[in-house]
């Protein structure tokens, strides 16, 4: 169980070894119903494939909580954590204990963070503009948008250091849309949210200036009664007095909009055909059916209050924009909401040839964005392209010769386990791997601890000075997530088939059981 545990691990990690660094390839995904991606964006490519192994789905996992917690280094987590089982594998063919090397492992990784946080560098108020751009610049070295980084660092810069409070960001304010036409250089920032929706009526105007915005969470439409309701009517004239009724109703509702003062109306539900009118007769621009998300982005960059009963709406209720206008963006009408002053929300439209790059783009810039939020909330980065990874197995092998047990073998496989990430960075750029390695310990034992791997020409150089910058925080959990799977596979030493959670049996699937399964 635990070789075969081991060895699925392995291959998921094999699979994606290849993506890694500037010059990692792409994978192109295929599903059942023939649709592709193309990514070398790793918790992308571990999510799509179908992994059927349960030691392989923990691994899966591992990328997962890259994911969440920082947003970038999950291939750097996952070949990590394929090393770990590859060197453990080694030693229990040694005749060492599993949990012997579970303990050790524990120990390697408390040390590598303690070596992590001591060799990082704080980001200063004066640069932190400049460390930044260099963050996403980074983060988007070796993916699709790569041609086009600068352009995309600097508005995923703009954007953050607007919606950012003191060192906190919240990333869900920054919305990423995406419209196919046009090249990635074309791609901007709006001070404000652009929303995938069109005026509602061909009357309203199609630009307002100086906006005063309601943000209404009702339908402003005829409600139905709750319970199935009959109504009869016996005369013509009482038919008439009922749609009159109906129309009074809806007038009221526009008149209770027009009245509060607004100019913009955006509805989280239906708008009807006569409130519609009412509203254009008055030039009052109006969107519906926007979405919750959408709603809170707007209250945020306009400042407006998001209300459920329109007899409510007041002057006090509304938002300020400069300009609300509608525009065409490839075949489609979009409204932008744009020049919104303070806007705690704002958007980034990405514009591509095809849908394909424009995902892969997206994926790109969401990987820098949550690399500049983690070096801004832990204000501490390091430099790239393998050199606090050689740093901390250089510290780990200095450890090792301290403890007497055991764990000390167990220690050094962690620390040969650690320099996975420079010689993948080297072998997937086409160097030889030993002799880069050998270089970089030379130039880590002088004393250059940013030493890393220029995979484009070949050379050792140092990273914090050629701009090649990552947050700590990616790092060390990358080193936490890869260390507590591997200690979680070590300790497994048999997979035992229990019974389905609500207590039936299973059914047999389609064409048998597989071989070697008895049922």
């Amino acid at each position: 169980a635990q070789r075969n545990n081991i060895m699925a691990a392995r291959l998921v990690a094999e699979t994606v070894r290849t993506t890694l660094g500037p010059k990692g390839m792409d994978k192109m995904i295929v599903d059942s119903l023939g649709d592709i991606t193309v990514t070398n964006d790793g918790v992308t490519i571990l999510e799509e494939m179908e992994i059927e192994h349960p030691a392989a789905k923990m691994i899966v996992e591992v990328a997962k909580t890259q994911e969440e917690e920082v947003g970038d280094g999950t291939t750097t987590a996952v070949i990590i954590a394929g090393e770990l089982l590859k060197n453990a594998e080694n030693l229990i063919d040694k005749d060492i204990h599993p949990t012997v090397i579970a303990r050790g492992y524990r120990m390697a990784a408390d040390k590598s963070i303690e070596i992590l946080n001591a060799i990082a560098e704080t980001i200063s108020k004066n640069n932190e503009a400049e460390i930044l751009q260099k963050i996403a610049t980074t983060a988007m070295t070796g993916k699709g948008a790569e041609t086009n980084k600068d352009v995309l660092a600097k508005l995923i810069v703009q954007a953050i250091n607007q919606i950012a409070e003191g060192n906190k960001v919240d990333k869900e304010n920054i919305k990423l849309e995406k419209k196919i036409g046009n090249g990635v250089e074309d791609s901007e920032l709006i001070q404000g949210i652009l929303l995938d929706k069109e005026r509602v009526h061909s009357g309203m105007p199609t630009k307002v200036e100086n906006a005063k915005i309601a943000l209404l969470d009702m339908a402003l439409e005829m409600k139905g009664p709750e319970t199935d309701t009959k109504i009869q009517i016996t005369s013509p004239d009482q038919m008439q007095g009922f749609l009159e009724q109906e129309e009074k109703t809806l007038k009221n509702l526009a008149d209770k909009v027009i009245q509060s003062g607004a100019n913009v109306v955006v509805c989280q539900k239906g708008i009807d055909d006569l409130v519609q009118h009412f509203l254009a007769k008055k030039n009052i621009y109006a969107v519906r059916r926007v979405s919750k998300s959408d709603m809170e982005r707007v209250a945020k960059a306009t400042g407006a209050k998001i209300i459920s009963k329109v007899s409510e709406l007041t002057s006090q209720d509304l938002g300020t924009a400069g300009l609300v206008e509608e525009n065409k963006v490839g075949d489609e009408e979009m409204t932008y909401i744009k020049d919104c002053k303070e806007a705690k929300a704002v958007t980034i439209l990405i514009r591509g040839g095809s849908a394909h790059v424009i995902d892969e783009i997206e994926r790109a810039v969401k990987d820098a964005i949550g690399d500049c939020i983690a070096a801004l909330k832990n204000g501490k980065i390091v430099g790239g392209a393998g050199a606090p990874e050689m740093e901390v197995s250089r510290g780990l092998r200095n450890y090792a010769n301290t403890l007497s047990g055991r764990e000390q073998l167990a220690v050094q496989a962690f620390a040969d386990a650690i320099e996975i990430v420079p010689r993948t960075l080297a072998e997937n750029a086409g160097l030889d791997p030993i002799d880069m390695l050998t270089e970089l310990q030379a130039e880590h034992d002088k004393g250059n601890k940013w030493a890393g791997i220029n995979v484009f020409q070949g050379k050792v150089i140092d990273m914090m000075k050629s701009g090649v910058i990552e947050p700590l925080k990616i790092k060390t959990q990358a080193i936490k997530s890869a260390s507590e799977v591997t200690e979680l596979i070590l300790r497994i030493d048999d997979v035992i088939k229990g019974s389905s959670k609500d207590g039936k049996m299973p059914q047999m699937p389609h064409g048998g059981m597989p071989p070697g399964m008895d049922y």
